[in-house]
C-alpha cells in the first residue's frame, strides 16, 4: 500500500479528489477554499485543504451551488445551518414534484385512453401542475 503523501501539488490533489485542476482554483478564488502557498508561490494541499476540498465537493454533489457552499461553510454554525436548511427544504419540495411526475407517467404507462387528451385523469394532472 502507498504511503499517503502530507503535502501535494494542486495537479496531485485534483487527480485524487477527481476534479480537474481548474475547479480547485475556481474554488480557492471564490472563497470555498482556502490553500497555502509555499515560498514560490505555489499551491501546497496539505491534509487540512484537502479535507475542506473533500467537503466542497461533497457539497456539491449533494446539490448546493457553489455560493451555498460557502455560505454554508460560513465559520458561524447559525448562518450555515439557516443554508442547509434552506437547501432541504428545496429538496423535500423536489422529492414531492418528482413523485408527482412518477404518479403522472405511471398513470399515462396504463391509460385507458388512446390519446391522453381524451382522459380526465391526465386533464386532472395537467390542471394540478
Amino acid at each position: 500500500m502507498k504511503a499517503r503523501c502530507v503535502m501535494q501539488t494542486i495537479g496531485e490533489a485534483a487527480a485524487e479528489l477527481g476534479v480537474a485542476a481548474h475547479v480547485l482554483r475556481h474554488w480557492e478564488e471564490v472563497g470555498a477554499l482556502t490553500v497555502r502557498r509555499d515560498g514560490n508561490g505555489y499551491r501546497i494541499y496539505d491534509e487540512t485543504a484537502l479535507e475542506q476540498a473533500r467537503t466542497v465537493l461533497k457539497l456539491r454533489r449533494v446539490g448546493l451551488s457553489l455560493p451555498e457552499v460557502v455560505a454554508a461553510m460560513a465559520p458561524k454554525k447559525r448562518d450555515a445551518q439557516a443554508v442547509v436548511r434552506a437547501k432541504i427544504a428545496s429538496l423535500q419540495r423536489e422529492v414531492v414534484r418528482r413523485q408527482q411526475a412518477i404518479v403522472f407517467l405511471q398513470h399515462t404507462v396504463e391509460c385507458r385512453h388512446r390519446y391522453l387528451d381524451d382522459c380526465p385523469d391526465c386533464a386532472q394532472f395537467v390542471r394540478d401542475a
